[in-house]
């Protein structure tokens, strides 16, 4: 096998949480130059038309709105991506996600619950829904794979009033390595867990703090789209066909250093 076979997702389909922004719009796109088939889901539906309609431009992108802090959104969804692909769903990422921040005596019921529902719940719930297409789309030696995004800030404990979504992302890791258990052999399941990215999510805090971040990190700047797209091919590729319940961070070492 080639090497541009290795990491080849030509032929593949793919569905992207969270698709039309930041991280999940760097993997859709990576997907989409690689010539996968991508579907992207948001919350705002003409967002994701608006963006599925640029990156028509360079290949085949197709968008599926849904907001998915419900489940009956996410059972939709999975719904919908079955009826248009009943050779089944190579790809799933789950991307979609949702910060908040306030001090300790401020964080109340409804912040924690919004983010939890949407970062864990909805990792869960929609992977659970698109099994039945991911075992339809595996084959011996070649799985389906699940990647789960979560964040350096669920290895490590940050310094900003955030305390919901770290806990969250650790708890994305650790569903991420049950799922790999319960779901091996037809379907690998992973975690990416960045950095900092330019994202909006990122933007108030890369703001503020751009040169202190810069600073500590080991590879001196911020992640870049092509950094994120690549973890993504490896783990959606031939090349990782054999990587299951990992936690990748993709952080420029930062981890390292906390």
């Amino acid at each position: 096998m080639s090497i541009t076979d290795l990491f080849s997702v030509e032929g593949k389909t793919a569905l992207v949480t969270g698709g039309s922004r930041g991280i999940g719009l760097m993997i859709a796109r990576g997907f989409i130059e690689g010539g996968a088939k991508v579907y992207i889901s948001s919350r705002k539906a003409d967002v994701c038309e608006q963006v599925a309609t640029e990156l028509s431009e360079i290949g085949t992108c197709i968008a599926l709105p849904a907001d998915l802090a419900t489940e009956d959104e996410s059972r939709r969804l999975a719904a919908e991506v079955a009826e248009r692909e009943p050779g089944g769903l190579d790809i799933l990422v789950n991307n979609a996600g949702a910060n908040w921040g306030a001090p300790l005596e401020d964080f109340d019921e409804a912040a924690w619950a919004r983010v939890l529902d949407l970062n864990v719940k909805a990792v869960f719930h929609l992977t659970k829904f698109c099994v039945p297409s991911l075992r339809a789309a595996s084959s011996p030696g070649a799985p389906s794979r699940v990647i789960n995004i979560g964040s350096v800030d669920g290895l490590h404990v940050p310094s900003f009033d955030t305390l919901s979504c770290p806990t969250s992302k650790a708890a994305v890791h650790h569903l991420t390595k049950v799922m790999a258990a319960k779901l091996a052999p037809e379907i690998t399941v992973n975690a990416v867990a960045p950095g900092p990215f330019e994202s909006k999510m990122m933007a108030a805090t890369l703001d503020a703090f751009r040169d202190v971040i810069v600073k500590q990190c080991p590879l001196g700047r911020i992640g870049e789209p092509d950094d994120m797209a690549g973890a993504a091919l490896y783990l959606a590729s031939r090349a990782g066909a054999y990587v299951t319940g990992a936690v990748i961070p993709v952080d420029g070492g930062l981890v390292t250093t906390i």
